[in-house]
């Protein structure tokens, strides 16, 4: 499923317009995205938490030339499913 199908599905359970339904999407994933840039948890009771995970730099390789190079640190999003949505997959 990819955008476009989610939003068609919110707008065929929903009964919202497609044009709503898109506004709607869209301002949920605007919603978790500036949450998490801020350093915050999205949790959502049965479906699941978004979270912000801190990578600490480390040194890796090129993988074509095998020269050691730096790797930052970085912020990951990360995502851990609820019982709710592992029961359903399930």
């Amino acid at each position: 499923m990819n955008k476009n199908d989610l939003i068609s599905a919110v707008a065929d359970t929903s009964g919202l317009s497609k044009n709503d339904a898109s506004n709607a999407v869209e301002g949920v994933f605007e919603s978790i995205t500036t949450a998490l840039s801020k350093g915050d948890e999205v949790r959502l009771v049965g479906f699941g938490t978004f979270s912000v995970a801190k990578r600490k730099a480390s040194t890796g390789r090129n993988p074509r030339t095998g020269e050691p190079m730096n790797i930052p640190a970085s912020n990951q999003p990360k995502f851990k499913a609820g019982k709710g949505l592992k029961d359903a997959v399930n």
